[in-house]
């Protein structure tokens, strides 16, 4: 519903929920929890996510940062881009390699504060889209993290990271169906105020076909993130249905934005309506948390495996 009226608002919302304050409550112990998770479930404090790295997109488990233990600590190098509230937030969950010759299993997570000695935001994203929603850069210059703050055990990052996208792409498939519900609406309304050739736009089939291509695309997307969702909340896994839900919902949302500038025609190039900024927002979702060909990936290995 908040992607509706303006996805980045809801992308903000889906960071804090799915990412930062999921992995913690998922996995950090009772201490933590009595901790962190009060002021973050409040909204009295923001809270950023940080696995992906300027070398490591995709292929997350090429990450570089470094959690070296030191004592009662572990010392942290290295930095995160396309961190969302990456400057504002105030409380992040930070995957970093504590034994590079594990691989994957060489992956730790930790909670780290904002104010913390070697923790800084870096540059500002200057973003084609969701404006709304700041994306900066984190830096890690021999930041001192309490060994407390290390979430679960050590190794067990990666796999942690992993299951938590599994769930933010649920939320990246809720957001694109209400960005293109969004996108709907805004075409509905402007195709029957707008007159062309003695008639409104919507009298014309070319503009009805659109619409019913768009309305039909728009519930089945739908449908596959409720299946994702339902199947969630009964514990069952989701790799594959989430993939689906994310791929199917972010390329009819991306498709739906395209068409809507076109029944706009000349005002959906300008600000004065809703759509074009459908339009930049739309491409991240199939973007971030995984782009529409790693879950291609994804749901082929489901297929394939023996």
């Amino acid at each position: 519903e908040l992607a509706r009226v303006d996805p980045a608002v809801s992308l903000s919302v889906a960071a804090h929920n799915g990412l930062c304050t999921n992995h913690l409550y998922l996995y950090s112990n009772e201490d933590q929890r009595r901790k962190y998770l009060p002021d973050l479930t409040s909204g009295k404090k923001i809270g950023a996510w940080g696995l992906t790295e300027s070398v490591s997109g995709s292929d997350a488990a090429s990450l570089m940062s470094t959690a070296i233990k030191s004592g009662n600590k572990f010392i942290l190098n290295g930095s995160k881009t396309f961190i969302t509230h990456g400057g504002v937030g105030e409380t992040a969950v930070i995957m970093a390699i504590t034994n590079k010759d594990k691989g994957k299993k060489g992956i730790s997570a930790f909670i780290l504060e904002k104010g913390m000695k070697g923790f800084s935001a870096g540059k500002k994203e200057d973003k084609l889209g969701m404006r709304a929603s700041e994306t900066t850069q984190l830096i890690f210059d021999n930041c001192e993290v309490p060994e407390e703050n290390l979430l679960g055990n050590e190794g067990e990052g990666f796999i942690q990271a992993m299951k938590i996208l599994e769930g933010g792409r649920i939320s990246i498939a809720a957001l694109s169906v209400g960005l293109a519900q969004g996108c709907l609406d805004a075409c509905i309304k402007y195709s029957k105020e707008r007159k062309q050739f003695g008639k409104s736009l919507s009298e014309f089939q070319a503009t009805q076909f659109k619409l019913s291509k768009m309305a039909t695309d728009i519930e089945a997307a739908r449908l596959l993130t409720y299946r994702a969702a339902v199947i969630k909340d009964q514990g069952k896994p989701i790799t594959t249905e989430a993939a689906m839900a994310k791929l199917f919902a972010s390329e009819i949302a991306e498709r739906a934005a395209s068409e809507a500038v076109q029944i706009f025609g000349g005002y959906g190039y300008t600000k004065d309506y809703p759509v074009e900024k459908f339009y930049r927002d739309v491409k991240l979702l199939t973007i971030g948390e995984g782009t529409s060909e790693i879950q291609r990936i994804v749901i082929a290995k489901d297929l394939l495996k023996d």
